[in-house]
């Protein structure tokens, strides 16, 4: 019974040592924002996708300012499947005819409210728009090499002031990746492409990719060479090396972009590792990849 008592004892001291080891990161990041872009497999699995969801539900009660922008590519290619509709992709971006646009709307409000419900029964008030309302992001048409693709939009410029509104009023912003041209025709947007924009016109101090891997490699065959932080400037090596490619090339070129533009911090983070978020943010652990400007190396210890 004495032993049962000190292993409690010792397991009560491990999770107050957990919450003084979170205290100066807790008091650093208090009243910044951070956004967080949320896609992929811890997406689509339920037990995943609480988990995110509390981790953000906690950045707000410890007095961050979190804002979700998220995805939803897998399951508008379900719904698209089911309406018998192929899915064809350039350079990993949808092609988006007028079916496509309006089936990817729909599942992405879907998806959108849906987050909302899961923070709002935590505890912590949310409400979710797309870049439609207040016409938060205006687009113009994306053309990759030389392709129309569509209703895809290219990100021109990006109005805060709702965003600010609903964080000033104590609300989670959710985000979905829809915007509008000069003419407000609707238009699909690739979802890292909005975070790293809505990142920068809110001078967010970190911005945060959810993924289905753990980071970014030195050899993406070698499981071991695993980058923790990483410069623009080697960052710009490694993207000239041709080792980096797949989805992960334009996700470390927004990653670039989005710190040469005065984010904080952009980390790439595993979705998939149970409280992610709170490992990153509040431990001198951390997983993943952190990609960091070296001239403020020492203002952003983490």
């Amino acid at each position: 019974m004495k032993i049962e008592k000190l292993e409690k004892m010792d397991q009560i001291i491990i999770k107050a040592q957990t919450l003084i080891e979170a205290l100066p990161y807790i008091q650093k990041f208090s009243n910044k924002k951070v956004v967080v872009k949320y896609g992929g497999s811890a997406m689509i699995d339920k037990d995943m996708e609480l988990n995110v969801i509390k981790d953000v539900a906690l950045l707000k009660l410890v007095g961050m300012q979190p804002i979700i922008v998220h995805g939803g590519g897998k399951e508008i290619t379900k719904w698209l499947n089911l309406l018998g509709h192929e899915s064809h992709f350039v350079e990993g971006l949808r092609v988006t005819d007028e079916e496509t646009m309006e089936v990817a709307e729909m599942v992405l409000g879907k998806v959108n409210k849906n987050l909302v419900q899961m923070v709002e029964k935590i505890g912590v008030k949310a409400v979710g728009i797309s870049g439609k309302d207040g016409s938060t992001l205006k687009v113009e048409k994306k053309i990759v090499n030389n392709h129309d693709i569509g209703f895809v939009g290219n990100i021109k410029e990006v109005n805060a002031d709702l965003i600010n509104t609903l964080i000033d009023n104590d609300f989670v912003p959710i985000i979905a990746p829809i915007g509008v041209d000069d003419q407000y025709q609707n238009y699909n947007i690739n979802a890292d492409d909005a975070a790293c924009a809505i990142a920068t016109a809110l001078d967010a101090e970190k911005l945060v990719f959810l993924t289905d891997i753990e980071g970014v490699y030195k050899n993406p065959d070698d499981k071991n060479s695993l980058i923790s932080v990483l410069t623009l400037e080697e960052a710009d090596k490694l993207m000239e090396s041709g080792f980096v490619g797949g989805g992960m090339l334009p996700k470390l070129k927004n990653c670039v972009d989005a710190v040469k533009n005065g984010v904080g911090r952009v980390h790439i983070l595993d979705g998939r590792i149970e409280h992610g978020l709170l490992l990153e943010f509040f431990t001198n652990r951390g997983i993943g990849t952190a990609i960091i400007d070296s001239n403020n190396i020492m203002d952003n210890e983490k």
